[in-house]
């Protein structure tokens, strides 16, 4: 899985279960991250360079995949397939696509192991938003018979999964999650992100900016619905700014954005949810995750990993469950978290 935030690729191996056998992280150089955010604006002769993009891509997912087999000690003949979501690079379900650069022809040819990519694209096909689709995996993984759950994806964009104990199962992209935050403190401070909210949590929140923020129709519209970086971004984000603004207040800000967002979208679509699990690099902001729990004070807010997996493999552990689905002949999406119509069976297989 390589996602919103742009910081690199989080591989694991999965064994029947599921069970989390083995993790590895790599991250983007930063001349591919700079070429990868270019890409999410019209941009001179972007075609050819979105495809030799996804041929580094390629290499760079299986040099991980390659990495990670050797480290498990497990032999990439005993691996049933590759479940790979590529880079997203724009989401426009409301035009009819979504577009994630990976060469997945070139990925089996590197690991010589099936591979199944382009997951989103059938459920859009079917009228649906593409996305969330980890939703599923959430419901067969970690739903309690007898506990009203919410798990909460915090990655570049924040998304949500209700899990009530006798209900049906429904999900859905919030707002931004850490992509306007990361976005700022490299700018102003020359660093990917901003480690555990420190700098957030030294400033003050702009109520001004902050309800102008909360104003996007985003916001107001209800699920299904996703997002991402053509929605939230630092152009947009700027356009709000007023010359007073100090760096620092405006992170604040940010970061009580998303808190907010999610508390907001929790309360009026979660019923009487009394378990929130977070996920996603969003879960190691420890003052996100506070500013969350102030939110919800009424109910528990824990992590993942008191659940099995921790923060960091969930989103990538659901696209390899993806991809067993595919292999299987069995559906990936759920219609009342993107809107498709109907049960799909998502992906396209490239054989070894």
């Amino acid at each position: 899985m390589s996602g919103t935030s742009l910081d690199g690729i989080d591989a694991v191996l999965i064994a029947a279960g599921p069970q989390l056998r083995a993790s590895l992280y790599q991250p983007y150089s930063d001349d591919l991250r700079s070429r990868l955010m270019a890409l999410h604006t019209p941009s001179p002769d972007e075609l050819q360079n979105a495809a030799i993009i996804g041929n580094e891509l390629a290499r760079c997912y299986a040099a991980a995949v390659i990495e990670l087999l050797r480290q498990s000690g497990v032999n990439a003949a005993k691996v049933r397939a590759i479940g790979c979501h590529g880079q997203t690079v724009r989401h426009r379900p409301e035009l009819g696509f979504t577009l994630q650069l990976g060469n997945a022809a070139l990925l089996a040819e590197l690991t010589g192991i099936t591979v199944v990519s382009d997951f989103r694209s059938r459920d859009i096909a079917a009228g649906g938003q593409g996305a969330p689709l980890v939703p599923a995996f959430h419901q067969a993984l970690f739903t309690h018979s007898e506990r009203h759950r919410a798990i909460i994806n915090i990655g570049g964009i924040a998304n949500i999964t209700d899990l009530p104990q006798d209900g049906k199962v429904t999900g859905f992209d919030c707002g931004p999650g850490n992509l306007l935050m990361n976005s700022w403190v490299q700018r102003h401070l020359g660093k990917p992100y901003d480690a555990e909210g420190y700098w957030a949590a030294s400033g003050q929140p702009i109520t001004r900016l902050l309800e102008t923020c909360l104003d996007h129709p985003f916001f107001q519209q209800p699920p299904p619905k996703s997002t991402g970086r053509d929605t939230f971004n630092m152009a947009w984000l700027e356009q709000h700014l007023q010359p007073g603004d100090t760096p620092v207040d405006v992170q604040a800000t940010l970061l009580e954005l998303t808190a907010l967002s999610i508390a907001n979208a929790i309360q009026q679509y979660c019923g009487n949810v009394r378990e929130i699990y977070l996920c996603g690099g969003g879960a190691h902001n420890k003052a996100l995750v506070h500013s969350l729990r102030n939110f919800l004070d009424d109910t528990k807010v824990d992590l993942t990993d008191s659940l099995g997996i921790g923060v960091d493999w969930v989103e990538a552990a659901a696209f390899a469950w993806l991809a067993n689905q595919t292999m299987n002949r069995e559906p990936g999406n759920l219609p009342a978290v993107t809107g498709a119509a109907g049960p799909r069976i998502l992906g396209a297989i490239h054989l070894a």
